[in-house]
């Protein structure tokens, strides 16, 4: 593990409990579910995690992506201020914490929108639609549902892998048509 992402766990560890940030259980679930999500996305440009929470997996796909600018979009205070703990310990430049809600941010602002558990894909999809550029990639972190129909989409990756033995799948899709959705 680099040295961000060891920074990271140790405050994660060190917070987990007074600002509920994840569950009981050993974190490494949590650490290999987007290590292993982010590691072959299409990632260059500005990247938004929406709904970041504890970090998962926004600070993951900076550490992995330090040529991208990612952007950790958090509406609650305590976890935005984790959050921006984490950036400045782990040195995680090309990182910035925004504490708002994700209906406050630009339209067509984004090359890329991901988010672990923020909404339910059919409520993400116009989302990433109003947020990515055209040619921009909505990446959808998904258990053992089906990716649902996604007009204003083009299907572009799905990468499926286990944690702890469960099957998991990124669902990588690419914005097609105009800048804004």
């Amino acid at each position: 593990m680099d040295k961000p992402l060891h920074i990271y766990r140790e405050l994660l560890e060190r917070w987990r409990k007074a600002m509920d940030l994840v569950g009981p259980g050993s974190v490494n679930p949590h650490f290999e579910d987007s290590e292993k999500a982010v590691a072959k996305l299409p990632v260059s440009g500005r990247w938004a995690d929406l709904g970041s929470g504890a970090g998962f997996p926004g600070v993951v796909l900076a550490a992995t992506f330090p040529d991208a600018q990612i952007e950790l979009v958090e509406r609650r205070q305590k976890r935005a201020t984790f959050l921006e703990t984490v950036v400045a310990a782990a040195g995680l430049k090309n990182t910035t914490v925004r504490c708002m809600d994700s209906n406050d941010l630009p339209a067509g602002a984004y090359d890329g929108v991901i988010s672990r558990a923020y909404k339910p894909p059919p409520e993400l999809l116009p989302e990433g639609l109003r947020l990515l550029k055209s040619g921009g990639f909505l990446v959808l972190m998904l258990a053992t549902e089906e990716a649902p129909q996604a007009p204003g989409y083009t299907l572009f990756h799905v990468e499926r892998y286990t944690v702890e033995g469960k099957a998991r799948k990124v669902v990588v899709l690419k914005k097609v048509g105009g800048e804004e959705g």
